[in-house]
C-alpha cells in the first residue's frame, strides 16, 4: 500500500469515526453548537432564536422518551425479579390446578374439588383407568362454591387400585338438571419459573407439569 493510500485510508476511517460521533451527540453538544452559532452569526442577517428554542424542546422531548424507556425497562425487570422470589415461595407448597387427570402412587389418595354453580345439590365424580373402563364412582353432597372430593384409590369392587394415571369427570346435579363440571387436583409445586415471553410466573408441579400461576384456584 502506498504512503497516499494509507493516508486516504486513515482518513476515511477518522471521517467514519467523526460520523458515529456526530450520531452520538447529547443535548450538552447540542446546546454548545447553537450557542456557537450564535456567536458566530452574521449581524446583518440574525437567526431566529425562536426555531432554535423549537428545535431544543423537540431534542429534550425525544431524550425524555429514551430516558423513560430506559426507565421502564429497568422497572420491568425489577418486577421479573421480584415475580419470581415470589414465586420460590410457593416451592413445597400444595396448589389446586385446573386438570382432569391425577396420578395414584402406591400408597395414598387423590383430592380435588369442582366449581359448583347455584342450585346444586350433589355431584357425582367418575374415575376412569387408562383403558377409559370405570373403576370408582363417588356422590359428593354439594353447595354453591368449591365442592372438595378425595378418592382414597379403593375401586368399586373393594380393591386398592394399581398406581398410575386416571382420568375424572364430574356431574353436578340439582333443580331437576344435570351438568358436567371442570376438575381441579391439588399438586405440588416442586420449582418456578417464567415462560419464553418472561411476563408469566409458571408454577411446575410434581403430577401436572408448568402451570400459570393465573390458573392456580387455591394454595394450601
Amino acid at each position: 500500500m502506498s504512503s497516499l493510500d494509507a493516508v486516504s485510508a486513515l482518513s476515511g476511517t477518522a471521517a467514519s469515526s467523526a460520523a458515529a460521533a456526530r450520531e452520538r451527540l447529547g443535548q450538552k453538544d447540542f446546546i454548545e453548537l447553537m450557542l456557537a452559532q450564535f456567536r458566530n452569526q452574521d449581524p446583518l442577517k440574525p437567526l431566529d432564536g425562536t426555531e432554535f428554542i423549537g428545535q431544543l424542546a423537540q431534542f429534550s422531548t425525544v431524550t425524555g422518551i429514551e430516558d423513560m424507556g430506559t426507565s421502564l425497562k429497568s422497572l420491568a425487570d425489577s418486577l421479573r425479579s421480584e415475580q419470581m422470589l415470589a414465586g420460590a415461595a410457593l416451592v413445597g407448597r400444595q396448589v389446586l390446578v385446573p386438570s382432569s387427570r391425577a396420578v395414584l402412587g402406591e400408597a395414598g389418595d387423590v383430592s380435588g374439588a369442582v366449581e359448583a354453580p347455584e342450585g346444586v345439590q350433589q355431584v357425582l365424580v367418575t374415575v376412569r383407568d387408562a383403558a377409559g373402563q370405570i373403576v370408582r364412582q363417588m356422590t359428593v353432597e354439594a353447595a354453591e362454591g368449591l365442592v372438595d372430593f378425595r378418592w382414597d384409590g379403593i375401586t368399586d369392587a373393594g380393591r386398592r387400585a394399581p398406581p398410575g394415571n386416571y382420568s375424572f369427570g364430574a356431574i353436578a346435579s340439582g333443580g331437576g338438571r344435570s351438568v358436567s363440571l371442570p376438575l381441579m387436583f391439588n399438586d405440588q409445586v416442586r420449582s418456578v419459573t417464567l415462560d419464553t415471553s418472561g411476563k408469566q410466573l409458571l408454577l411446575n408441579t410434581t403430577h401436572h407439569g408448568p402451570v400459570q400461576l393465573a390458573d392456580v384456584r387455591r394454595i394450601g
